[in-house]
């Protein structure tokens, strides 16, 4: 291990391969704009698992672009965890964590990562609150059913205001029990301001939801 370790080294300060983290290195490529960073599910890989058991998930920035919210990129990565560390710096990337009160399993990560997205709608960078509702709008109705019901099981664990806006998106008509159950969730008395909500979704005043 310990040739390998200075074999490694002897070629980052060659410039053949560059450190990202201790124990971390990558080959860097070149575009005619300069040498490109990796990509931000290598750089944080074993951030996300450990000894092949799942531990995280991307959030944030590159889950907007996915899911074409915002079309904004950046230096930051964020990642969904059950423990919370500290901030981390490697290379270009500056890495936060977010707490993640759920279980975080292979079949739902995509649905946490859209609840991400209805928790922070008022903070995604590159578009307005209306327009990210009506993108996270359509990307609920092309939700089954069963991950429908399962959004609605996960939301109990996420602030009351996104429980709320879940609720708006769902749209009219909306199951019963699941409009019950995420009702019954919040308290009758608090209203939620999500300013340009109004615009895109008809049942806001259902939902308390004010400008």
């Amino acid at each position: 291990m310990d040739a390998v370790r200075k074999a490694l080294n002897r070629m980052a300060d060659a410039g053949k391969i560059t450190r990202l983290s201790k124990g971390r290195f990558y080959k860097p490529e070149q575009s005619p704009f300069g040498v490109l960073p990796p990509g931000s599910d290598e750089v944080v890989k074993d951030l996300l698992a450990c000894h092949g058991r799942l531990t995280g998930y991307l959030t944030g920035l590159s889950v907007y672009n996915a899911l074409k919210i915002s079309t904004q990129v950046g230096r930051v990565i964020q990642i969904g965890r059950n423990d919370v560390r500290p901030p981390l710096q490697r290379g270009v990337y500056r890495i936060l964590f977010l707490k993640q009160k759920n279980r975080i399993t292979p079949e739902n990560i995509s649905l946490l990562q859209l609840l991400d997205c209805v928790r922070t709608v008022k903070k995604i960078p590159g578009t307005s609150v209306e327009d990210a509702c009506v993108r996270l709008r359509a990307l609920v109705a092309e939700r089954t059913e069963g991950d429908r019901r399962t959004l609605v099981r996960l939301a109990m664990k996420y602030p009351p205001a996104t429980r709320a806006l879940l609720g708006g998106l769902l749209g009219e008509p909306v199951d019963r029990e699941l409009s019950a159950r995420l009702m019954e969730s919040l308290n009758p008395l608090t209203t939620y301001c999500i300013p340009g909500t109004g615009r895109v979704l008809k049942n806001v005043d259902v939902w308390r939801i004010r400008e």
